[in-house]
């Protein structure tokens, strides 16, 4: 059953703010940064100002691509509660876990079945699973019937070509959240009303299930 929703990709002021001071806002907010190819990658400098905006009720997710030391030093003060962390390890995630004192979004791209053989092995790394498409920066499905019968005791947060206007409920039966970035977009940049649907649809999903 659906929980909450992450809106992931934000960049810009007016968006985080009109996000996290909606009447439904969502549970997660992401932003990029370490990924330099994605359009939504937020420069260091401009990511410390962006973080001065109160997050209310939402929680903020640093989204990390096989981060090194240089970045993890760089935003160990900023006010996130989660890093998302793609293409790393369960020994280099507990390190990053410990050293900085966070929640864990472990993410895995999945494309085949082959993909998912190694996702127990995180289970003690991780407080949240995410099951991504291949695409990172781009918007690509995957076959949902690969995860269905994925036994986890981790919360499960679903991304990957999901649209703002979905039928929430469909997705309830596999996660527990679910995550938009360019699915909330018009010509790249996130359109106020598209997330103004989104929330809507993901408040009622919850309170009618």
């Amino acid at each position: 059953m659906i929980e909450g929703c992450k809106i992931c990709g934000v960049s810009d002021p007016d968006t985080l703010s009109f996000i996290v001071n909606h009447p439904y806002p969502p549970k997660f907010v992401g932003f990029i940064c370490n990924y330099q190819k994605s359009p939504r990658f937020i420069e260091f400098n401009k990511l410390e100002k962006l973080l001065n905006i109160n997050k209310n009720n939402s929680q903020y997710v640093a989204v990390l691509v096989k981060p090194d030391q240089e970045i993890l030093e760089k935003i160990q003060n900023l006010p996130f509660d989660y890093y998302q962390l793609y293409d790393c390890t369960p020994e280099q995630i507990s390190s990053i876990k410990i050293n900085y004192n966070k929640k864990i979004i472990t993410a895995f791209t999945v494309k085949d079945k082959s993909d998912l053989e190694k996702y127990q092995d995180f289970d003690e790394v991780t407080d949240i699973y995410l099951f991504d498409s291949k695409g990172y920066e781009k918007s690509e499905a995957f076959d949902l019937n690969l995860i269905m019968d994925i036994k986890i005791n981790k919360k499960l947060m679903l991304a990957g070509n999901i649209k703002y206007n979905d039928d929430i409920d469909k997705y309830g039966k596999i996660a527990d959240f679910i995550d938009l970035s360019g699915g909330l977009e018009t010509s790249g940049l996130k359109d106020r009303s598209k997330i103004e649907i989104f929330l809507n649809k993901v408040k009622q999903a919850i309170y009618e299930n």
